[in-house]
Order: C-alpha cells, then structure tokens, then sequence
C-alpha cells in the first residue's frame, strides 16, 4: 500500500493526477485525510525546486499605516513582506529546532549568560553592501531603544551588554538564558544596514526578494535578489502581496485565479473550499489565538473580580465548535498550549460557569454601565461572531456587555494596544519565554493587557536562568496559573492555521509557529 500511495504522490507533483484524485484513491486504501495531507506535503518538497514565475498572495491583515519599518510589523501582510525582504539571525525551522541563517554559528559559555554569533561571510544587503557584525550590533541597539517602539523590545529588556568584533556578535545577559538563541528569530529582528536607524523603513535588507513597490494597505511587489547568498530559498522571479482584508473577496480572489495563495481562510469556508477543484487547504495545527484582552490598570478592567467574571462568562466549547468550526482547541487563559516545549498539561482547565461569572460580577461592585468591547473582523476570522456568543452567554451572568464594531483599516493601530478592552489576534512563538517576555512580562512594549505582576517577572527570570527542563517546566506552570487567575487575557480557543493555495504551488508545508508557513510561504514555495 505504501508503494502505491506514494506513487499516486509523485503523478499529483508531477501534474498527472489532481490532488482530489489522490485524496479519494488514498481514502479508499485506507490512509486517513490528515495523512495522505502528509504523504502530498511530503513529496512536494522532495521534488526538486523550479525556479521562476509571478506568485501573487491575498491576504488580510494590512493597513494603510503599514511601515516596512520591521520593529512596527503587526500583522499578518507586513509579517508577509517583512519575511520575503529579510533576515534574522537564527529562524525556527519547520520541526520546531533552530537553524542558523545571518549567524552560521552560535555558542554560549556554560552557564548560558554570554552568547556568540559568528556573523556569515558574504551576505549582501539589497544595496549592494555587506552585512557585518557591526549592522547586526546597531539593530540590536535599535531594538533596545523605547523610542523605537520595537515589537521586540521586551526581549531586549534581558540584555546587559553587546558588542561587534571582527566576525563576531556578542551579548552578555543580565541574567543566563538557555533560549537565547530562539529569541533572536523574533521577526522584528530582521537585520538591517547600520541598523536601519538612519531610514528604518527603507526596505532595505537581505532577504531573498527586495522591495520594488509599496503601498501600504493595498499592494507590495518584491523581485528576486540576485545576489542572494542561499540559492535554496526565493524561487520566484517576483511575488506581490494584494491586501484583501474582506473574507469573501479573498476566497473569491484565490478561485478566479486572481491569486495563488490566501491567508485567514475562515473555518465557514474552509471544507467548501477544500473540495474546490484546483485549490488546496492547508490546515496546520500551532500557537495561533483568538482573543479578547483587558488593561488591568485601566477601569473597570483593574477589578481582578470583573476580569475573573468575564473569564467564567466565556463557553469555550461552544466557540470552537460554532466559530472554528473544530479547527481548533479549547484555550485556558494562558497564551501556551500543549504545542509549546515544556508544558504542563495539569493545569486546571477554566470552566464555562455562569453562577460563579454572576458571584465574582456582584463581588466586583461594578456600577452596571456598559462594558465595552471593541471588535472587528480583521481581529481573527470569526471575530464579530464570537463576540456575540460571548455578550449573549454573558448577559446570561447578568454582566452588561457591550460590542463596539470598529473598521478594518486601522484597527491594529488604533484600537489594539490602546483601547482598555478589544478582540486580538496572536500568533506562536517558538517557546514559551519568547511569548511571555513579548506580551507579559512588565516592561514589554506590546503588553496588551498592561500585566505588571512582581511574582512572575521574577518568575520568567528564573525560567530563563534554569537548565534543568523538568524544574523549567514547574515554573512555567507557575506562571502560567498566575496569568490565568490575575491576567488580562480571556483565552476562548487557539485556532488551526488555515491557508489555501492553488495546486500550481509547491513546496508547503505545515510551520506551528504562524500561518502561512511562518509567513514565509513566498520564500519556500515554487510554481509548479
């Protein structure tokens, strides 16, 4: 049988079966629909890539406020652009390990509190100069500065001191780190020319496109690099990112042949267009969020008895099955789940319970106003509707819910980290510290729900410092009971990543951390 199903693999990649003939040959051996995804995955990337072609993506998840500024990046079509024009100096590999990219090797002492990256000899920026150890230095000292307003500057917080030598990039840690490393593949740490201080939007990097045309908001169009160092990666001779932040549109663009590949596929159309003759759905199961987060130092949110009143309000269940669909699973309140390294699965899983939503809301002594929650469908697919089974189950607890609906374009910078309580979307991080030190910890810049808990900074600091796994792993437990019962953050459901490509595509596959293949499906893929 396996002989068999791995022949019908190679007639799909080598154009002589459709992808629905092989789906319905391999469902009558036997071989589940998440396996035989596999097995096509699989055999796509083993063939050998084709260099050429126009790729042009659909996506949501662009503003005209857009920077190519990488400290700025928000969402999903800048994280796109961002990731075909630059490079960091590590990435998160599709298994979840680290591979070298700007850096080709990386070492610590022993303790994990001073670390080394030997810069790569070679690499070009798209204007022509060399990227050395003193542009990673500069970006690095960017990204450290406030004023810069990096997405990355909570990672930063836990440096002491860095320094450029020859080939060498060095950083001293205020505290050990044995996750270092997997902190540098942060996507705002895309390296920059002199650290892009002088013109941080510029667009000019070193990644496998470089950036002819910007309109934020509407269209970005990237042509291959020629002196691009890793000839494995950037097989287009051009990609175009469209910005189509509406649903519907964005299906109807990737059906018509408009574009190739589409992002933020909701779950309502996810099985009709699974069955659409010349189109693929990619379902990857990963970190990504749908939430609804609340600044704990702005009323009436600062009332831990309202914040534990709305967290009991929220049926979960209900929403992933309604919402997702059941491309998803159950979230507790805390942004890790079962797919992030050292979790702990005991911790108590929150309940839907509307007695104990009404206690802890007449324990608060909240003043029977509204309570306003501000919405919008570029949030998370499905978002407008999750918050109307959330306001009708937590009227229920009597708690006077409000939905505010706000517009598309400019909700990521104008309502998202600035308004006491909204809808919010996150994607992974490769582990856990990376994701609390962004969102979490005190004196993080994309702190959304204002969190400022002496207990766990010390925590995080603690984790960061301990080599030991099974003692690391106690203490994120830890940390993550205090988020639960104390924070901000109402956790309904981590969702699946759902993408589509045309069957012209080659070369996915499936990446935990983002949807998208980390957003770098332009870097990996070729037309077929």
């Amino acid at each position: 049988m396996k002989k068999r199903i791995d022949h019908y693999a190679a007639d799909v990649t080598g154009g002589r079966m459709s992808r629905r003939e092989f789906m319905g040959r391999a469902a009558a051996l036997g071989v589940s629909a998440s396996v035989a995804s596999g097995i096509l995955a699989n055999a796509a990337y083993a063939q050998d890539p084709q260099k050429g072609g126009h790729l042009k993506m659909g996506l949501g998840g662009g503003e005209s406020s857009n920077s190519l500024d990488p400290a700025l990046t928000l969402s999903q079509a800048p994280y796109n652009v961002i990731a075909q024009i630059g490079e960091t100096l590590a990435e998160v590999d599709f298994d979840g390990g680290l591979t070298p990219r700007v850096a080709e090797e990386i070492s610590s002492t022993p303790d994990a509190k001073v670390w080394s990256f030997k810069i790569r000899d070679g690499i070009q920026f798209h204007d022509g100069s060399t990227l050395s150890a003193e542009d990673v230095l500069k970006t690095m000292q960017r990204h450290s500065d406030e004023k810069a307003t990096s997405g990355a500057l909570g990672l930063m917080k836990g440096i002491e001191s860095m320094r450029a030598e020859g080939d060498l990039f060095e950083v001293t840690l205020h505290e050990p780190n044995a996750d270092l490393p997997y902190l540098m593949t942060d996507p705002h740490l895309r390296i920059q020319p002199g650290g892009g201080i002088e013109n941080p939007a510029s667009g000019i990097m070193s990644g496998p496109y470089r950036i002819v045309v910007n309109e934020p908001g509407v269209r970005h169009m990237m042509e291959r690099f020629e002196d691009y160092w890793d000839d494995s990666r950037g097989h287009f001779d051009s990609t175009e990112v469209l910005v189509i932040n509406d649903p519907t549109a964005r299906i109807s663009a990737l059906q018509s042949g408009q574009v190739d590949m589409a992002n933020l596929i909701g779950p309502k159309l996810a099985d009709l267009l699974d069955r659409a003759p010349g189109m693929v759905l990619e379902r990857t199961q990963g970190r990504g969020q749908n939430v609804f987060v609340m600044m704990v130092d702005t009323a009436p949110f600062d009332n831990n008895d309202l914040r534990l009143a709305l967290k009991y309000a929220v049926d979960r269940e209900d929403m992933v099955d309604k919402i997702l669909r059941g491309y998803g699973t159950v979230g507790n309140d805390i942004p890790v789940n079962a797919t992030y390294p050292l979790f702990d699965g005991s911790l108590p899983q929150r309940e839907f319970d509307l007695e104990k939503a009404a206690e802890h809301y007449k324990k608060s002594g909240h003043d029977g106003r509204p309570i306003i929650l501000r919405v919008s469908d570029v949030a998370f697919p499905g978002a407008v509707e999750a918050a109307q089974l959330y306001q009708q189950t937590a009227r229920q607890a009597g708690i006077p819910l409000e939905l505010k609906r706000e517009p598309g374009d400019g909700y990521w910078s104008e309502v998202w980290n600035k308004q006491p309580f909204c809808a919010s979307y996150w994607s992974g991080r490769p582990t856990q510290d990376q994701m609390y030190s962004t969102a979490y910890l005190s004196s993080a810049d994309w702190n959304d729900t204002r969190f400022d808990n002496e207990k766990f900074d010390k925590l995080l600091l603690e984790a960061r410092a301990t080599l030991n796994d099974e003692k690391r792993t106690e203490i994120y437990n830890q940390m993550g009971m205090i988020v639960r019962d104390e924070g901000g953050l109402i956790m309904p459901m981590f969702n699946d990543f759902l993408d589509a490509r045309s069957e012209r595509i080659a070369g996915w596959r499936p990446h935990p951390n983002a949807d998208m293949m980390n957003h770098s499906a332009a870097v990996f893929c070729w037309m077929a």
